[in-house]
C-alpha cells in the first residue's frame, strides 16, 4: 500500500492565516504533484493507495495532534518554536511566517476531526483489509523534498540524492523490505540515499511495526527532477521520465514481493 499525505492543496475556510499568500510561499513545502507521479502506476498495478486533498500547512498528516506548541495552538504546553513545523505549520522551511497568532483549542480539534482522523482511519481500514488476505503489509509513504537542504534541515546547503529512503533508523520495517525498495529505485535509474537527511516521519513511526507484520518506509523524491522549485510549476517532459521510473520501481517491488 502507498500513502501520499502531503500532495493536497485544499485549504478550509477556517484557515484564514493562509489566505492571500503568494503561491511561492503557499506551495513551498507541499509535495506538489507527487500524486500525479505515483497514481497512474498505482492504479495500473492495482496497488491500494491513500492520498489527501488537504494542505499540509493546515494539518500535517505526517505529524500527530500533540505536535503543537504555544505559537500554533492556544494553551499548548510546549513552548513556541518547539513545533513550528509541526501539526500546524507556523513557518515554512525557509522560515517565512505563516501563522501570526495561535489558533484556539476548539479550531485545533475541528481541523483534527476534519483532516487528520479520516486520513488515518483510511490507513487503518486499508491495513485491516490487506491482512485478511496477507500476513504482511508493505507500506510506502511517498513524499517529495527540496533538492538542497535549507537552514531548517539537517543538511543545510547539501545537494541531495534523487530518492531518500527512511525507516526510522531500522525500526519501521524489515531490512529485507528496505533493501528491496532501495534496489527497486536504483534499478529504475534513481540515485538513492538511506536515512539521510530524513529518518522517517510519524506515519512510518506509527504504522511501522515489523514484528506485527506491518513494514513502513518513507520515500522522498527530489523536487527539481519534475518541477521548477522556485515557481512550483510542473515540468511536463522531465516529469514524464520520473513517472516512468517510479512505475518501474513499483513494478520491481511488486514482482519481488509476489515472488517471495
Amino acid at each position: 500500500m502507498v500513502t501520499i499525505p502531503h500532495s493536497g492543496e485544499k485549504i478550509p475556510p477556517e484557515a484564514t492565516w493562509l489566505m492571500g499568500l503568494p503561491e511561492e510561499i503557499l506551495m513551498c513545502d507541499v509535495d506538489r504533484f507527487v500524486d500525479r507521479l505515483y497514481v497512474p502506476a498505482l492504479t495500473a498495478l492495482k496497488i491500494p493507495f491513500i492520498k489527501t486533498d488537504w494542505h499540509r500547512y493546515v494539518v500535517d498528516l505526517n505529524r500527530i495532534p500533540q505536535d503543537v506548541d504555544a505559537a500554533s495552538v492556544e494553551g499548548a504546553t510546549s513552548a513556541a518554536g518547539l513545533h513550528n513545523r509541526g501539526f500546524h505549520w507556523c513557518v515554512t522551511t525557509y522560515n517565512q511566517p505563516l501563522m501570526k497568532t495561535p489558533m484556539s483549542q476548539v479550531l485545533h480539534q475541528k481541523l483534527t476531526d476534519l483532516i487528520y482522523t479520516p486520513f488515518h482511519q483510511q490507513i487503518q481500514s486499508q491495513a485491516l483489509q490487506l491482512l485478511k488476505n496477507k500476513t504482511e503489509i508493505y507500506h510506502i509513504d511517498a513524499h517529495s523534498m527540496p533538492s538542497v537542504g535549507t537552514k531548517m534541515h539537517r543538511d543545510p546547503g547539501q545537494r541531495r540524492a534523487d530518492i531518500v529512503v527512511s525507516d526510522c533508523a531500522g525500526k519501521s520495517c524489515s531490512s529485507a523490505f528496505k533493501d528491496l525498495v532501495i534496489a527497486a529505485y536504483c534499478t529504475a535509474g534513481f540515485k538513492v540515499a538511506y536515512n539521510w537527511p530524513y529518518l522517517g516521519g510519524r506515519v512510518t513511526e506509527q504504522y511501522g511495526r515489523p514484528a506485527m507484520g506491518h513494514h513502513a518506509l518513507q520515500v522522498e523524491l527530489v523536487r527539481d527532477s519534475y518541477m521548477d522549485e522556485k515557481t512550483k510549476q510542473y515540468k511536463a517532459d522531465e516529469a514524464l521520465k520520473v513517472q516512468e521510473k517510479i512505475s518501474l520501481a513499483l513494478k520491481y517491488i511488486q514482482a519481488h514481493l509476489e515472488h517471495n
